[in-house]
């Protein structure tokens, strides 16, 4: 059996849907002992089993990692899910002690193969890192109002309020807060409009702006990047089933072909036997 026989045929089993289901069950169960062992009583109790535990979880992902290496060779780094799986399980194994126990806390992040094992997740990510360019220029939009806002706020009401609006800073950080709708009113709102009675077209049209219109702009495009995404996935889908209808198609036509010379040969021979 050659090299590259074996190959396919460990990468066609890694990729099976059985196997990869089983890598899913690992993923979650590694997700659920990860999160046990922040239980003081749980580590008191279970600590040495959870370590055992974690130890064989690294070893079947790295077992599939180096399967897929084995299978795919260079092709492995192609694809962009397989580099975020092999530098999320090459996290985990860096010694996690002295400067490096950071990374202890970042084994967490293996939850994330989720997104590479479910076409669902995948496709929700796709699209929003489709989305970001268009995301960006809405950022830009967002900054500017900010800017325009702070500079008001920071001349209306700075010198009355220099806890809320006493420079840019702490106006810009006023404004996110107001943003978010969180104790907006009463920490900043009232007490301001309570010196400056029209101060609250100030704040409306704010909120207006930010909190209603451009977050919702951020909503629309991630909306509209997943539907073309979808029915991009759609028009492959045709095109494929085109692909193999016209293939079949072909296959048919040489198959008629082939019986219709059969047929000819066999009434020629039939012919010459009866004269």
């Amino acid at each position: 059996m050659s090299l590259s026989s074996i190959r396919r045929q460990v990468g066609n089993w890694i990729e099976s849907q059985p196997i990869q289901n089983f890598i899913i069950g690992v993923i979650i169960f590694n997700a659920i002992t990860l999160g046990l062992e922040t239980s003081s009583i749980v580590q008191r109790h279970g600590g040495g089993l959870l370590d055992t535990l974690e130890t064989f979880v690294l070893t079947i992902f790295v077992i599939e990692i180096l399967l897929k290496l084995l299978a795919f060779d260079i092709r492995f780094f192609k694809s962009g899910w397989n580099v975020f799986d092999f530098l999320i399980v090459g996290i985990s194994l860096v010694p996690a002690s002295g400067p490096l126990a950071i990374l202890r806390a970042l084994r967490i992040l293996r939850i994330l193969r989720l997104v590479t094992k479910l076409q669902r997740l995948r496709h929700i990510v796709e699209s929003l890192l489709k989305a970001l360019p268009s995301i960006g220029w809405i950022a830009v939009l967002l900054l500017m109002v900010f800017y325009i806002y702070a500079v008001m706020g920071t001349q209306m009401f700075g010198e009355a309020f220099p806890d809320d609006f006493g420079h840019m800073g702490l106006t810009l950080y006023s404004l996110f807060q107001i943003m978010t709708l969180e104790s907006w009113s009463e920490a900043i709102g009232r007490p301001v409009m309570e010196a400056f009675p029209y101060a609250w077209l100030y704040f409306v049209s704010f909120i207006l702006l930010t909190a209603f219109t451009v977050l919702n702009l951020f909503i629309g495009i991630i909306v509209n990047t997943m539907q073309e995404k979808h029915q991009e996935e759609e028009a492959e889908q045709r095109s494929q089933i085109e692909s193999r209808a016209h293939s079949e198609r072909g296959e048919m036509l040489n198959i008629m072909r082939r019986m219709d010379e059969r047929l000819q040969r066999v009434e020629k021979q039939l012919e010459g036997s009866a004269d």
